[in-house]
């Protein structure tokens, strides 16, 4: 079994091969994202904590799914053209995959067995440390902008 996300290559949302080690050495927020969702506008506060938070080491990574009420149905095309437009968006997007169930990707086999058991909704966020070990998770509910994740954030940064 895998010892950290640094072990998984995944697609970007364009379809090249984005080797998660490359974020080694970085705080990683990790955050299954839909574009119909009732929490979708957690967009723009994940850009805010990006734009915060990148000189210092964090990086955010989308990592779209269809998994709950159907509310990311696009294509990876459609996602990133909604995500650009939409929000701006200029945190690093994966390809959509599964993030539970039967089909669910390796990565969130990894972190799902790490902290929490199975994502419950869309934007599930799971804070990752510079070792690619997970910190901790939030759900959906804690937004962006929450001070708990900022504090987790901080200490992740240190």
């Amino acid at each position: 079994a895998a010892s950290s996300i640094h072990e998984f290559t995944m697609n970007d949302i364009e379809g090249k091969p984005m080797a998660l080690k490359s974020l080694a050495g970085k705080a990683v927020l990790v955050v299954n994202v839909a574009s119909r969702c009732g929490y979708t506008p957690q967009y723009a506060g994940l850009e805010t904590l990006y734009e915060k938070y990148k000189g210092r080491g964090l990086v955010i990574v989308g990592v779209p799914a269809n998994n709950f009420g159907g509310q990311e149905p696009g294509s990876d095309a459609e996602i990133k053209q909604f995500c650009s437009r939409t929000y701006n968006v200029t945190f690093p997007m994966l390809s959509k995959v599964s993030v539970k169930g039967a089909d669910m990707a390796p990565l969130y086999q990894y972190l799902t067995a790490a902290k929490g058991g199975d994502v419950r909704w869309n934007f599930t966020k799971f804070l990752v440390g510079k070792d690619g070990k997970v910190l901790d998770r939030f759900e959906p509910a804690v937004a962006p902008d929450a001070p708990e994740l900022a504090a987790a954030i901080e200490r992740a940064l240190k």
